[in-house]
């Protein structure tokens, strides 16, 4: 399917005093991002992490668990439907957003669309929890969308993998919310990934993540630590440094996953953590499963292990390799800003809190 830009009419009143970079989209603000007309950009400081996590509310059977497509298009009503009976089939009932099978390109509809979404299940008293419908690109482009007011007053359960990295780490950085990089919403929901996405945001357990049975977890530096869980997807997390919506690190296990990344692109996101001080500030380092990401044929390069020993085993924290998080079936659901153990002699990380409330 070629691409399309997909413009929004005329803008509302009020839209005089949209930002250039709104308007030059062709995209107005709705109210549901924001109510006057004006742009949502929030300029503050990220939230000090001594200020303690915000968890949201556990869900339960029978909660409405709302569905948006943040990042990339989706394309058919029919792929759409069939997640909704598969959420369903879990428990829960479903509210699709306004413009989930919205198309601007390839990404889900405008960015102003897109954050409207996002907004309008945070708003809504009705939704417990939202889930990204799924990956792709564009998550990083709402966040100065967002009212990070609105979300610090209605905490709920936000979860994705991928493009989510963004979102996931930008509210938790604006608002301290616990988020969780899990299932989107089209994952494939097997035992393995319903079980740790219900223990961890239904159950409330302090969940032992260890790797399943044939799962080759490697040590590269010995140790426990101890830290609130950052990170996501290494391409996403690594692009927002330097921004105001990247969480400060100090203090935290840092946990990543890649896909379809060479050695040697792997090396240049890992010293961009490094030159940013990103790693001189973190307390242990898991790298998921990085699927697909050994050299192309024939090309003299490093290993992915030569690339993690270089950038980390100077800094004496534990490491370990090749956990369940990533583009796997098989995920864990890891939640961002809860108190952690991570043992890498064993491969395991351990909660030590609940990441509900």
């Amino acid at each position: 399917m070629s691409s399309r830009r997909r413009f929004l009419a005329t803008a509302a009143a009020g839209a005089g005093a949209l930002p250039f970079a709104a308007s030059a989209l062709g995209q107005s603000i709705p109210s549901d991002v924001a109510g006057d007309g004006r742009s949502s950009v929030t300029v503050g400081p990220r939230r000090p992490i001594t200020a303690g996590p915000v968890k949201p509310a556990r869900l339960r059977q029978g909660d409405t668990v709302g569905i948006v497509s943040p990042a990339g298009a989706t394309f058919a009503e029919s792929a759409l439907a069939a997640t909704e009976r598969e959420i369903r089939r879990l428990g829960f009932q479903t509210k699709r957003g306004e413009h989930a099978l919205d198309q601007y390109g390839y990404l889900g509809g405008t960015d102003i669309n897109r954050a409207a979404d996002v907004m309008a299940m945070f708003r809504d008293p009705s939704v417990k929890a939202i889930l990204a419908l799924r990956g792709g690109w564009g998550c990083a482009r709402l966040l100065p969308y967002l009212d990070y007011e609105i979300v610090r007053q209605n905490p709920k359960i936000v979860c994705g993998f991928s493009d989510i990295t963004g979102l996931l780490n930008a509210l938790y950085a604006k608002t301290g919310l616990v988020t969780f990089h899990g299932p989107v919403a089209s994952s494939t929901w097997n035992d393995f990934s319903t079980s740790h996405f219900r223990r961890t945001v239904e159950w409330g357990e302090q969940v032992l993540m260890q790797p399943a049975y044939g799962t080759s977890v490697e040590t590269l530096v010995p140790g426990v630590a101890r830290g609130r869980l950052v990170g996501g997807n290494l391409s996403v997390f690594s692009a927002i440094v330097g921004s105001g919506y990247f969480p400060d690190t100090t203090g935290h296990l840092l946990f990543l996953e890649e896909v379809s990344e060479e050695p040697y692109r792997i090396d240049r996101m890992m010293t961009q953590l490094k030159l940013a001080g990103v790693l001189d500030r973190i307390r242990g380092v898991v790298f998921g499963n990085c699927r697909n990401c050994d050299a192309s044929g024939g090309d003299v390069s490093l290993s992915l292990r030569n690339v993690l020993m270089d950038h980390l085993a100077a800094y004496r924290i534990p490491v370990f390799y090749g956990t369940m998080i990533g583009h796997i079936t098989d995920k864990f659901t890891v939640p961002i800003g809860v108190e952690a153990e991570m043992d890498a002699s064993s491969g395991t990380i351990r909660l030590l809190e609940s990441a509900v409330a």
